[in-house]
């Protein structure tokens, strides 16, 4: 390798970091100038295999760590990551192409995690209930899995790993985490503070790859758990691999959040916030609000204010001091899925009144970007309204009434989230028992919840039994041991009563 080369990202594997330089690699760009950073290893089976193998010796060990010293872990890791926040959030900026704010949005959201984690003293305890029957008590016990494992995504390099390995850590498991090939710096940052926060060696370790690691973690005979966060194929994939092999799985997939616009909405406030939930991460979230139901007449004094404000969204670099309002999109190829899924809405007869397509940056002509684009008038046979679009980019339906709204929005095959602006508490509480959704804003443009709640999506939006985050996530990473016990009245002669 020249001296120009871009850096190998490495592993991190019982205790060492690994530089598999013999490996093909992947490119990993800063999408604000469309330029290589650093390449990742893609790994495989032999680098899973020691992966799982340091996790499963390091197990017993940690299982019988009391859990509060595990906790002290945790509240080491949490200063940590609030000493280096500025720093980690640059880093996302950079590998990412979010905004700076948009960047500690990420990180403050798994940071909560964390803050969550340093609970578990208390979200551990068990339960006894004595004399459940004549002289027998029964009692709960909630024990670690053993290895378990995540597999991240791009859009969020901080939060969704730390949705992850902190709850499965606390609760005494081992862990490997396998994040995006597109965002590996910002998870090796991750792991050194971890680290310094005095994890164990093997307790935790890091890998890298494509489709070929993720085959052998959801296959490995030692891995007893795997969280996932994708898109809905890949989701179903992870699911039905990972428990065929034996397997409890939470596989989070992809979304299309529709958001109510009822005639009593606020404008202003609801303007404000479809912007951000619609272009907020350049729309790459599974919370993106990407279609707006406007109901009755609310749209002819929404979509004139909604245009204005999408064009004046500023867009540019992001690993800048200077921000803009929307950075890039994650890669080129990505970029052309969504400006092709904008075209196919306009040939289909969709109106574009705020297009992005020729958006230009000018000190980044090779940068990632698309602007905020709004497509009205969008009909239920197109692509777009179908698709998940993970870019920047809102459809428009018009809609009669809140009865034909819910229906448009639960006559979607996902279930995340799902909004409504109005200033009705009737028509609120009728949208929230109505709609077909797992998480729902009223006067919210971004339903997500914080890390005590579950981030609970509904039918192809999630996979599995428990989801990630709040009881649920302690309930993923533990099994319940139930002790039913009776004790017979002891002799004169027995060694207590000596």
């Amino acid at each position: 390798m020249s001296d120009q080369s871009p850096p190998l990202v490495p592993a991190y594997i019982d205790g060492e970091w690994i530089n598999y330089s013999d490996l093909p690699r992947t490119p990993v760009f800063n999408p604000s100038l469309g330029e290589v950073i650093a390449e990742v290893p893609t790994g495989g089976s032999s680098e899973v295999d020691a992966a799982v193998a340091a996790a499963r010796a390091a197990f017993p060990a940690w299982e019988a760590t009391p859990v509060v010293e595990r906790a002290r872990v945790m509240f080491r890791y949490r200063a940590l990551l609030e000493q280096h926040f500025d720093e980690i959030a640059r880093l996302i900026c950079r590998e990412h192409g979010k905004t700076y704010a948009e960047a500690r949005g990420d990180l403050y959201r798994g940071y909560e995690v964390v803050e969550l984690a340093c609970g578990a003293p208390s979200l551990l305890m068990g339960e006894v209930l004595p004399n459940i029957a004549r002289g027998i008590d029964g009692e709960l016990a909630r024990h670690p899995l053993g290895v378990c494992v995540g597999i991240t995504p791009f859009n969020f390099p901080a939060m969704i790993p730390l949705w992850m390995f902190p709850l499965a850590l606390v609760c005494g498991n081992t862990f490997v985490l396998k994040p995006s090939e597109r965002v590996p710096l910002t998870a090796v940052r991750l792991t050194e503070l971890l680290i310094e926060a005095g994890l164990p060696h093997g307790v935790f370790n890091l890998v890298h790859g494509g489709a070929d690691s993720v085959d052998a973690l959801l296959k490995h005979p030692d891995v007893r758990a795997v969280s996932f966060v994708g898109s809905t194929p890949i989701a179903r994939h992870i699911y039905t691999t990972a428990t065929a092999h034996g397997k409890r799985v939470q596989a989070n997939g992809g979304a299309k959040n529709y958001v109510v616009v009822m005639p009593d909405a606020d404008i202003p406030k609801t303007v404000e916030a479809v912007m951000n939930a619609a272009f907020g991460c350049a729309g790459e979230r599974c919370m993106a609000g990407s279609s707006v139901l406007t109901v009755g007449d609310r749209g002819q004094k929404l979509m004139p204010e909604l245009q204005r404000a999408a064009r004046e969204l500023s867009v540019g670099r992001t690993d800048v001091e200077t921000q803009p309002g929307m950075g890039a999109l994650i890669t080129q190829a990505h970029l052309d899925r969504v400006r092709d899924l904008v075209d196919s809405g306009e040939q289909s007869g969709g109106r574009v009144i705020a297009d992005g397509r020729a958006v230009r940056v000018p000190d980044a002509p090779n940068g990632f970007y698309l602007g905020p684009t709004i497509v009205d008038d969008v009909q239920n046979d197109m692509r777009l309204a179908r698709e998940e679009v993970f870019g920047p980019v809102l459809n428009v339906m018009h809609m009669h009434d809140l009865d034909a709204a819910i229906a448009q929005a639960n006559a979607s095959a996902y279930g995340n989230g799902a909004v409504i602006f109005t200033r009705s508490g009737g028509a609120a509480r009728e949208f929230q028992h109505r709609v077909n959704a797992g998480m729902i804003g009223i006067n919210v443009g971004v339903p997500a919840p914080m890390a005590m709640f579950p981030f609970s999506g509904w039918n192809d939006s999630f996979f599995g039994d428990q989801p990630m985050q709040g009881r649920g996530g302690i309930l993923f990473y533990t099994q319940p041991k139930v002790t039913t016990s009776r004790w017979f009245h002891a002799d004169e002669g027995d060694i207590w009563r000596k």
